[in-house]
């Protein structure tokens, strides 16, 4: 049995990190949502406020996820 090569290693570095990022950002836009939902229930006045502050942190948790995208690209292309 033949081990893994320094190509087959980035292949598979690859593959978990895209993994391990697209989890992370659903994780974390998730607990986002929660916690909006949770905030327009008990404030319901606030829900402009709790909306615009909700799309621009997961715009920025998707802006981190695309960047560990490309970087597991890179590493895959290598």
């Amino acid at each position: 049995m033949e081990g893994l090569g320094n190509e087959s290693l980035g292949y598979l570095g690859a593959g978990i990190g895209a993994g391990l990022a697209v989890i992370g950002a659903g994780l974390g836009i998730g607990n986002i949502a929660s916690s909006a939902a949770e905030g327009t229930a008990r404030q319901p006045e606030a829900t402009a406020d709790i909306r615009t502050t909700m799309i621009i942190a997961a715009a920025l948790i998707e802006g981190v996820a695309l960047f560990g995208e490309v970087i597991c690209v890179l590493l895959a292309l290598k």
